[in-house]
């Protein structure tokens, strides 16, 4: 395979996964980035983590496999290319939704509606018809976790839960059925978004020295 082949073939690859990201990106644009303060601190970390560790790691894995011999046959410079393009995509993505933050803090003081009713940022218990009592915290899209209930503004729930207090029952529609919800109680408090941590696999991470 010539070199010149590898090339198109990664001119290609680079405007498929732009085309790619785009697409999957689109559903973003023109919508606010609502996002508590520690999941935008989770964001940075990231960002930063990307910029001035892991890529300039992956760069040297890169430099030192090009001169490795073929590169259309050398697999740790197909894979570190590869992986910089992947890295590059999340660090667009990352600058982009930090940009586009609009910061909330569920701690700020607040008065009126906004204090007892259901808004960005608010710890909500409600009570199903079964009389099964959940709780959710509605945060922003990139600090979605449902395993400790953190659920999007924008998911049908944190729609339906929206601007109702405690003693409101709200209707949830899903498909096929209907089910009333009731609110038990509003709470505005810390939301413990998980922070970022350098995954164990990167290429930047401590590598075990060999055993003598």
């Amino acid at each position: 395979m010539s070199k010149a082949f590898t090339k198109e073939t990664d001119v290609d690859d680079d405007e498929q996964d732009t085309a790619a990201e785009e697409a999957a990106h689109a559903p973003l644009v023109g919508v606010k980035n609502y996002i508590t303060p520690s999941g935008l601190q989770r964001l940075r970390d990231e960002r930063r983590f990307l910029l001035n560790k892991e890529r300039p790691a992956v760069t040297q894995v890169v430099a030192w496999a090009a001169g490795n011999g073929d590169r259309s046959e050398n697999a740790d410079y197909q894979y570190g290319k590869r992986r910089l393009r992947e890295i590059d995509r999340r660090i667009r993505f990352l600058t982009k939704r930090i940009d586009a933050a609009e910061v909330v803090d569920p701690e700020a003081p607040r008065a009126g509606r906004s204090a007892t009713h259901v808004f960005f940022g608010a710890t909500v218990r409600y009570a199903t018809p079964a009389g099964d009592e959940r709780e959710v915290a509605i945060v922003g899209l990139d600090e979605v976790d449902l395993d400790g209930h953190f659920i999007s503004w924008m998911s049908p729930l944190a729609r339906t839960l929206t601007k109702a207090g405690p003693g409101d029952t709200v209707t949830l529609r899903a498909p096929g059925t209907t089910v009333e919800l009731e609110i038990l109680e509003v709470r505005y408090q810390r939301i413990p978004v998980a922070p970022f941590v350098e995954p164990p696999g990167a290429e930047s991470a401590p590598k075990p020295r060999p055993e003598m």
